[in-house]
Formats: C-alpha cells, sequence, structure tokens
C-alpha cells in the first residue's frame, strides 16, 4: 500500500505538519504501508501559465519537483492533502500543486482514497476543506475523511484529546479503505456525473489538442 501525504504549509513544524505526521505515525502501526511524505517548503515549485501543453503531450513543459511528485501520485493507492487556511483559502503553494498536478482532467485520483486536512485559527476552514475536498472529488477520489481542524496560532493541535482521537479515526478509516478497496456510492455517482457529462464530452470537443489526456486515460478509466 503506497500512501502520499502533502504538507501544504511552508511550516514544517506547524499545526498542519503535525496533524500530518500524526496520520503518518499512525499508519505506520499497519503492516505493508509504504509513506511517502512530502512538504511544500522543500519542493521547487513553478507556476502554471496556462498553456495547456500537458494536455496536448500528457506532460508539462516544466519537468520539476511537482511534475515528478504527479507520477508518484499516479503510482500510489491514496494521498492526504493538508492545508493551513490563508485569507478562506489554501495555501499559495498548495495553489500551485492543484494548478500543475495534472489532477482534475487528467483524472490522476481515479478510484484512489483520500483524506483532507485543513487548519485555521479565526475563519475560512471549511472553505479550505471545500477546496480541498473539490479537487480531490473531481479528480476520481473516494473521500474517507475530512478533518476541519481550529487552533491558536503555532500552538499544538494534538494536545487536544478530541483532535487526536478524530486523527487517528480517519487514519483508520482511510487505512481499511485502501485494503477493503471499499466503494463509496454516492461519491461514485457524483463523480460519475461529473466525468460523463462534463469532462468526457469537453475532452472530446478539443479532440487532437487533448490527446495526453486521453492517452491517460485508457491507462486507468
Amino acid at each position: 500500500m503506497k500512501i502520499i501525504i502533502i504538507n501544504g504549509s511552508h511550516r514544517k513544524n506547524g499545526a498542519t505538519a503535525m496533524l500530518l505526521h500524526a496520520i503518518h505515525q499512525r499508519l505506520e502501526t499497519y503492516p505493508h504501508v509504504e509513506i511517502q511524505f512530502y512538504h511544500v517548503a522543500d519542493l521547487n515549485l513553478k507556476y502554471c501559465i496556462g498553456c495547456c501543453q500537458c494536455y496536448k503531450s500528457g506532460k508539462c513543459i516544466y519537468h520539476d519537483d511537482i511534475e515528478k511528485l504527479s507520477e508518484n501520485i499516479e503510482t500510489a493507492d491514496g494521498i492526504i492533502l493538508g492545508s493551513p487556511t490563508y485569507a478562506g483559502n489554501v495555501s499559495g503553494q498548495m495553489k500551485v500543486i492543484i494548478d500543475r498536478g495534472h489532477f482534475v482532467i487528467e483524472q490522476l485520483l481515479f478510484r484512489k482514497y483520500a483524506v483532507s486536512v485543513s487548519t485555521y485559527e479565526n475563519y475560512g476552514g471549511k472553505d479550505t476543506a471545500k477546496i480541498l475536498n473539490r479537487l480531490l472529488s473531481y479528480s476520481g477520489a473516494f473521500i474517507s475523511s475530512s478533518l476541519v481542524i481550529k487552533t491558536p496560532f503555532s500552538s499544538n493541535p494534538l494536545s487536544s484529546h478530541k483532535i487526536l482521537t478524530s486523527v487517528n479515526t480517519a487514519a483508520d478509516q482511510f487505512y481499511q479503505d485502501v485494503q477493503r478497496k471499499k466503494i463509496y456510492f454516492l461519491q461514485k455517482m457524483r463523480h460519475f456525473i461529473l466525468f460523463h457529462f462534463g469532462i468526457l464530452p469537453f475532452v472530446r470537443k478539443k479532440g487532437i489538442q487533448y490527446q495526453g489526456v486521453i492517452t491517460k486515460w485508457h491507462n486507468k478509466i
């Protein structure tokens, strides 16, 4: 079982990172689990310039850390995304990953399992969760859990027994979903409608301009 965890906070020891590390540690208690943990602070991230070459060729014009990360996610069984809340949104680094990661149109997460983690101090945590969950859902993933954690700046959210219990429960549910290949029928139906009545006809209309997308679909859908 291969799991990718991405800390979307530039702070490698902040609240978001602490929660993700706690999930990591919980998952490590299970057998045959390979976990790869990424901090956005360690990644070389180039902005998307909207050239759409990735749709035609299947690859971005930049072969940087995001492109390598996307290739790694493609071979994973599940993904866990975490982001702090900045101005009611995900972090800037996480937004770059979303823009560049080959997620939605290419259906990078089709039939994979996912957990989202959003942290906030004052407001907007639910908005951040919606952005992460929409990305996961539109990309074809089954969402096992979504954690929205309110915590004071520079505090340790795991000092709360309630939060720690929620984190462990989410990790356990995630592992069981991947292991048993659980089908979330409502999520599956929503994705079916989105894909077959939205993404698929759009890509077909584009034709050869989106040949790279069609090629990737053949390998997974």
